[in-house]
């Protein structure tokens, strides 16, 4: 018997798995730079952590499976509009906060 040729029709739950792991790197990631943010826009990072929830939950929403196959297409719709509003967020914050006059104002070298 020769192996599949795809590695995920093995264990399909792997890719679940793997995509959870993903968004939880994700919220984490939003995490670190949220409070790294506090330090010279405290707005901009106070938004970005209060984030940081709403991308794990959604994590863990998208990486279980529907108990019902025709809830599949209304959760890919949430995930979408989501995504999208945080995009939206993210993209507000990046352009009304006041950005670095260079870069040495942006990582500050002490020593």
């Amino acid at each position: 018997m020769a192996p599949p040729e795809d590695l995920e029709d093995l264990d399909p739950g792997l890719a679940a798995e793997r995509t959870t792991l993903a968004w939880a790197r994700t919220a984490i990631a939003f995490a670190a730079v949220g409070g790294a943010m506090l330090r010279k826009e405290p707005v901009a990072g106070l938004v970005v952590l209060a984030m940081t929830p709403l991308i794990w939950t959604l994590g863990r929403f998208v990486g279980h499976r529907a108990a019902r196959p025709e809830l599949l297409s209304r959760r890919l719709l949430l995930v979408t509009v989501i995504v999208v509003i945080v995009s939206a967020l993210a993209v507000a914050v990046a352009f009304l906060g006041r950005g670095p006059a260079s870069l040495s104002e942006l990582l500050p070298l002490h020593g």
